[in-house]
């Protein structure tokens, strides 16, 4: 991939739109599937028109996705990549803190030589 490409500039202005701890709080909540702006404002303890204004930033960037049903508008990640971001960010926080959980082997099942199961 060449480092001076046009896709390092793309590539910024995601990790500009994931530069928000209510809009990474809004991301991990959609993992789990589409919701509204009321039950996302519940999620993230906001208001749903501060809500409503990061989500209209991710629309913007392609990172969420909306479906209308009568006068509700759900929203859903576009794809997975946004959510893989997160997570990676979040686990490379825990690192960063020295505890991190998703090196933790399970308890149930005995780790395999080089492959450490996780949580």
């Amino acid at each position: 991939m060449d480092p001076d490409g046009t896709f390092v500039e793309l590539a910024v202005e995601v990790f500009q739109m994931l530069a928000d701890a209510t809009r990474v709080r809004i991301i991990l909540a959609l993992r789990s599937g589409e919701l509204s702006v009321n039950h996302l404002a519940d999620i993230v303890d906001k208001s749903p028109a501060a809500v409503s204004q990061h989500l209209a930033k991710l629309r913007m960037a392609r990172i969420v996705a909306t479906r209308q049903e009568g006068q509700r508008v759900f929203y859903r990640l576009e794809n997975e990549h946004a959510s893989q971001l997160v997570t990676q960010a979040i686990q490379q926080a825990e690192h960063t803190i020295g505890h991190p959980h998703h090196h933790r082997v399970a308890p149930d099942r005995p780790a395999r030589a080089g492959f450490p199961e996780t949580v």
